[in-house]
């Protein structure tokens, strides 16, 4: 059976080069956008795209839907055929435009990858997700051993995280000097930390309590003053792999470079959690943690400006809307609350709402009337 086809392959350089060049998009997009391709290609034998007819756009759709997961072994997420099936339609209108293809593709035939509108609204649902509280959090650094170099970097690297919001890539790649203890900044210098959108912007630690800060003031006072490491080393370095005393491939240290990518970091978590007894947060939950301390401890519009930029987000409605979700349980309780007709408090959280939205009036921000 054709394991590729040399037409194919050529087109799809030149997409893919289109994506990363001209639409700007990072390399996890575009390795969706050919992970997608190959599952359509397999699909169809590798066929010349040039003979696509919207047939094949329905065929491939069906058998999706009924396609088990490879990691679950369940059928596919509507998520996953969603992103998959967009994937493909943005391709095939994109190849429609192309010379050669122009007169044997037809731009709308693109549209029948999509889902129905049912299937679509189960795709892009916006689900709640676990998020732990500072509680939990705290309850797991307080559980993390600490004796060896490679403990006290593990406890260190959740410490961070949650003093910072930091994401994992940026955890990966920050170096010694981008974190100020003076000033009590993390400097994500996108030119060297790996952020979101390569955005560059000063994050504050957040007052989540002086136990946090002391580990993280700790860890770095030890690289710094016990191993003598400078500017440009990382702040989380790897982890050395060596022949320990039992004569076989063990950690045996920290090596002077950054991880290659956030896999152990989100190890490191998992493996805190569960010693805890408590289950699996990943790092970027954290944020939301703080999003949603910020909800309770910003009392002013500019408070929660300033807690938003922290977080690296130039809107505040991106931190409400994305990570600012109410908690099930605190839902139930305002809901509750309401019954009981507290009409002063109802009154000074109308004026807090209607102080914000000025706020974002005056500083140029869109207000949804919905």
């Amino acid at each position: 059976m054709t394991k590729y086809n040399p037409s194919n392959q050529r087109i799809k350089r030149t997409y893919f080069d289109f994506l990363k060049e001209a639409q700007r998009q990072s390399e996890d997009s575009v390795d969706a956008a050919a992970k997608a391709l190959a599952r359509f290609e397999d699909d169809t034998r590798h066929r010349d795209f040039k003979t696509f007819h919207h047939a094949q756009a329905i065929a491939f759709k069906r058998r999706l839907a009924n396609r088990d997961s490879v990691v679950t072994g369940e059928r596919l997420s509507k998520a996953t055929q969603h992103a998959t099936l967009a994937a493909l339609k943005k391709f095939f209108q994109w190849l429609a435009q192309q010379p050669g293809y122009k007169s044997r593709l037809t731009y709308t035939d693109a549209d029948y990858f999509s889902l129905s509108d049912k299937d679509t609204r189960v795709a892009t649902a916006r689900r709640t997700r676990p998020v732990p509280t500072l509680a939990q959090i705290k309850h797991t650094l307080a559980c993390m051993p600490h004796t060896t170099e490679i403990e006290q970097r593990n406890r260190a690297l959740v410490a961070f995280a949650l003093l910072t919001g930091a994401r994992d890539s940026a955890l990966a790649s920050v170096k010694l000097k981008h974190v100020d203890l003076a000033a009590a900044c993390f400097h994500q210098d996108a030119r060297e930390v790996k952020t979101k959108f390569s955005k560059t912007f000063e994050s504050f630690f957040f007052p989540v309590g002086d136990e946090v800060l002391q580990i993280v003031t700790d860890w770095v006072h030890h690289l710094r003053e016990q191993k003598l490491w400078g500017h440009d080393d990382p702040m989380f370095p790897k982890t050395e792999i060596g022949i320990g005393s039992s004569q076989q491939f063990e950690p045996v240290g920290l090596l002077r470079e950054h991880w290659s990518d956030a896999s152990p970091i989100r190890k490191i978590f998992k493996q805190a959690f569960t010693d805890a007894g408590l289950p699996y947060f990943n790092p970027h939950s954290f944020r939301s943690t703080l999003a949603m301390a910020g909800q309770t401890m910003c009392q002013t519009p500019e408070q929660l400006k300033a807690w938003s930029q922290n977080l690296g987000h130039e809107s505040v409605l991106t931190t409400l809307y994305s990570y600012g979700t109410v908690a099930t349980n605190r839902q139930a309780e305002i809901i509750k609350g309401l019954a009981g007709g507290d009409s002063a408090r109802d009154m000074r959280e109308l004026e807090a709402a209607m102080s914000l939205i000025r706020f974002m009036r005056q500083s140029g921000q869109a207000v949804s009337q919905s």
